[in-house]
């Protein structure tokens, strides 16, 4: 155990420095920790602030929607594709819209309440970690994209995400089906007396005024999004930063400064040399913007604070921000929370198996988008 530890220590001290020794040769040691200090700090005043307050304010909407009743309504228009779509009960379509308004985890707390989970079969059960991360943070991602001053290309990037979500639930299915075949037919859990409510908080209390009714809501979806805006802080600074000093370059005069959003330019190389692939695949014409769906693996919200800067230095067009909305909402930060989501479901020996589904279900997404958009540019 001692060895393992001092093994792993050891390649982690190694990547670590070796990581520092490349930026500090290629930019010099004090630019680059100046670059790095002046990068988060700015991208906590310019960019977190900015997605913290798109997520009160969307957070506020969801909470009305659901007081109101919207939620129930959209719940029931989208009851019908659940299982000819994702080979789902009904009911997950309240997930979905749960998790659009807000986050991932949305879906792990629908998921323990027994009156909710009673709807599922155990394999169905397990690949809501698939489902309800499609559509993570959907509300504020599109919210977010419109702001750049795009409309269409959102909506594509929502279809897609749509058609990617299919993709990784059920190909989370066949893959536990295939490793458990018995829970084709188990169910989750058993509820007497035949109840069909849902959670609690989906339940409407008409004994409040209107005023208060609609005051309370405002203030409590307003919480929730300050929760989610401070829980994207350490994404955007420590992945955002390290992404966009490997992606950026000198300043205008070719020398490093240590000023903010100076970089290597690695990845751009990098991704040159593969430049046709994503040019096919996803109508990338800038090899920067490979960088985004590398952030989203791990924080959508680190994802979107590229796009400004994108946008500033002319790299994304109408067809990016389509296909960034797409894998974006897909990805949401999958890796950072399919270990926590099935743990907390109980099924933690399935998550490399929830990993690779969404990563098909990711490329998948942002494909379609991408198709998509070209056919809408032709019209």
């Amino acid at each position: 155990m001692k060895t393992s530890k001092t093994t792993s220590g050891i390649i982690c001290l190694v990547i670590v420095v070796g990581l520092f020794a490349i930026l500090g040769i290629i930019m010099g040691a004090a630019q680059m920790l100046n670059t790095v200090m002046h990068t988060a700090h700015d991208l906590l005043l310019n960019t977190v602030f900015y997605l913290m307050a798109i997520c009160v304010l969307t957070g506020a909407i969801g909470k009305v929607f659901v007081e109101f009743g919207v939620v129930d309504l959209l719940e029931k228009m989208l009851r019908p594709l659940m299982r000819p779509l994702f080979n789902l009960p009904g009911v997950a379509s309240l997930g979905a819209v749960m998790t659009f308004l807000s986050d991932n985890p949305a879906i792990i707390t629908l998921s323990k309440d027994k009156r909710f989970s009673s709807y599922f079969k155990k394999y169905q059960f397990i690949s809501l970690t698939n489902f309800g991360t499609a559509f993570g943070m959907g509300l504020i991602v599109i919210i977010f994209m419109i702001g750049q001053g795009y409309l269409a290309a959102p909506l594509i990037g929502l279809f897609g995400a749509f058609c990617g979500c299919i993709v990784s639930t059920r190909l989370m299915q066949h893959y536990v089906l295939k490793a458990y075949p018995q829970y084709a037919n188990e169910d989750v859990t058993k509820l007497e007396g035949g109840q069909e409510t849902l959670m609690p908080e989906v339940e409407h209390k008409e004994t409040k005024s209107l005023f208060l009714r609609i005051l309370n809501a405002l203030l409590d979806g307003g919480r929730s999004g300050v929760d989610i805006g401070i829980a994207i802080i350490p994404g955007v600074l420590i992945i955002s930063t390290l992404v966009m000093v490997l992606t950026f370059g000198p300043s205008a005069d070719g020398t490093y400064t240590g000023a903010a959003y100076e970089g290597t330019q690695l990845l751009p190389l990098l991704a040159e040399k593969i430049d046709w692939l994503f040019r096919w695949l996803f109508g990338f014409t800038d090899p920067h913007q490979v960088a985004f769906p590398i952030t989203a693996l791990g924080a959508v919200g680190a994802a979107l604070s590229l796009v400004p800067n994108f946008i500033a230095q002319g790299w994304v067009d109408g067809n990016a921000i389509a296909v960034f909305t797409a894998i974006g909402m897909c990805w949401s930060g999958y890796l950072s929370t399919h270990t926590a989501m099935l743990d907390s479901l109980g099924y933690r020996e399935l998550t490399s198996k929830a990993i690779i589904s969404h990563t098909f279900g990711g490329i998948v997404a942002a494909i379609v988008a991408h198709w998509v958009y070209f056919v809408y540019m032709l019209f």
